[in-house]
């Protein structure tokens, strides 16, 4: 985590010469974060390198996001050529810590960020974004039989696995829901709290550059089943019907097939993340991902794709094989 050396001058030319770059954070691309601090202020410095990452996608969609009244970092500073953004810093209260330590707040801290998702899909989605339908859900969940059954040494019929998945999502492309913007990370590690805010706008907006648009369950599957962290299946059920009540719309089957693809995509991800990257930390999280994934798999709209990981993952291949590095 050390700044890269074109750094302070661009620092510098916007007016933050004198200021000391810190370390904050990385994730699971090439982007790094920094806090910058001098004379009584703070930012944070992205560091995406533009061989690398394209910080476009993340200046419009924060300043759509703040358009719809919603609260995403201002942009405070950019050099594209160099992938340095220099934008708001919301602070070090995180909604996953803040629900940790305080577990009796997570009921009223996840109707804030459904009721967050209930207003960003009241409005119209964002022009330009990417389509997120059924052939995109096949090919991510196709990580999964290209990534992780080859590293557990699993040989599957991968056509047979593509056909399952069709034959859940399928209902799910062609429920006529409007299509609304999708954050795609959305959740507790990505939200964070901000002081003197109060109703959406208390709950900040981190790495929604991957946005896209699609089907209105995929988010409130992401943040209800976080990769990072347990959320109750009692507020799991009261986030969904406080969704389906607020917006007077069905998504019971559709939230379950998109759990379910977005874990089982996750989990092959994970499995890359370790394999290409180089990042092996991220097995510690592939028990909890499998235990949310057989849950998924018990709704009856999930009854093809089920039969298939019966047929072929054998048990000792599921969460037990990754126990031993922790969840």
């Amino acid at each position: 985590m050390i700044p890269p050396p074109h750094a302070p001058a661009f620092l510098a030319a916007h007016g933050w010469g004198d200021a000391q770059i810190l370390p904050l954070a990385g994730d699971a691309s090439f982007r790094r974060y920094f806090r910058v601090v001098g004379e009584g202020r703070r930012a944070v410095l992205m560091d995406a390198p533009p061989q690398h990452e394209d910080s476009r996608p993340f200046i419009a969609i924060a300043e759509y996001l703040c358009e719809q009244g919603l609260n995403a970092p201002t942009i405070l500073a950019r050099d594209l050529e160099q992938g340095l953004l220099l934008i708001e810093d919301f602070g070090d209260v995180r909604l996953r810590e803040t629900i940790d330590a305080a577990p009796q707040d997570e009921m009223a801290h996840y109707a804030g960020v459904t009721d967050l998702l209930v207003h960003l899909h009241a409005r119209p989605p964002m022009a330009g974004l990417p389509v997120h339908g059924l052939e995109q859900w096949l090919d991510e969940v196709m990580l999964f039989s290209d990534w992780y059954c080859p590293a557990l040494e699993i040989e599957v019929d991968r056509d047979a696995f593509r056909a399952a998945w069709e034959a859940a999502l399928l209902p799910v492309e062609k429920d006529g829901l409007p299509r609304v913007t999708v954050l795609r990370d959305f959740h507790a590690e990505n939200i964070m709290l901000v002081g003197g805010k109060a109703g959406v706008e208390h709950y900040g907006l981190l790495d929604f550059q991957d946005a896209l648009i699609g089907h209105p369950a995929y988010d409130l599957a992401s943040v209800l089943e976080d990769a990072r962290r347990d959320v109750s299946p009692a507020v799991e059920a009261a986030m969904l019907a406080r969704y389906q009540g607020a917006t007077g719309t069905d998504i019971d089957s559709a939230y379950w097939a998109l759990a379910a693809q977005r874990n089982t995509r996750i989990l092959g991800v994970f499995v890359r993340l370790w394999k290409r990257d180089g990042k092996p930390g991220y097995r510690q999280f592939q028990p909890r991902m499998w235990g949310l994934l057989e849950r998924d798999l018990a709704h009856p709209a999930l009854a093809p794709v089920r039969a298939w990981f019966d047929e072929n993952i054998p048990a000792d291949k599921r969460a037990a094989a990754w126990e031993e590095f922790g969840a």
